[in-house]
């Protein structure tokens, strides 16, 4: 018997006021937590479950500059950040993806959600440059909401004259 395993990708890229690419993170592996499993199950109950309704980036924790961000636990339910700036499932793109990771209109058990962070986004209280080390994917589950998948990765200082477009793969 084979195991299927639910898997989680991730790719960054920022890019300058004129469009060219300044920075691409590859993509790089991130942790599906145990809540999504209890929104899946959710879902297949047929409780008052919802898919993705938002990513959230945060600036997690300074220390991690110094010798990189512990991994995060996976019964993990919320970001480091209190504060974290939030995007609505409305301001991203969802995408069904074939095996080679190509955009298709049926589901399939590949999904794809982009979102573009532009100029002067997130707003913060002092002025930019943002700093960001962390994000994640949220559901709902009765009522409350339900994280999906969690990344830690190195400093990105997002400037408010750079776009940062964020690709999250989704595997199940």
């Amino acid at each position: 018997m084979s195991v299927i395993t639910l898997e989680g990708f991730y790719c960054d890229r920022l890019l300058g006021a004129d469009g060219r690419e300044i920075f691409n993170s590859g993509w790089r592996h991130n942790l599906i937590v145990a809540p999504c499993r209890t929104l899946l199950a959710g879902f297949m109950r047929n409780d008052t479950a919802l898919g993705i309704q938002s990513l959230q980036v945060g600036q997690g924790d300074p220390a991690w500059d110094a010798g990189g961000a512990p991994a995060p636990d996976p019964g993990t339910t919320k970001l480091t950040d209190n504060a974290p700036f939030v995007i609505a499932v409305a301001d991203l793109t969802l995408q069904y993806l074939n095996p080679n990771d190509g955009v298709v209109v049926n589901p399939t058990n590949r999904i794809q959600i982009t979102a573009t962070l532009g100029p002067g986004q997130p707003t913060a209280a002092s002025d930019p440059p943002f700093p960001l080390r962390e994000f994640a994917l949220f559901g709902q589950l009765g009522g409350q909401p339900q994280m999906i998948d969690y990344i830690r990765h190195p400093l990105i200082q997002k400037d408010g004259s750079v776009t940062l477009e964020r690709k999250v793969r989704l595997v199940f």
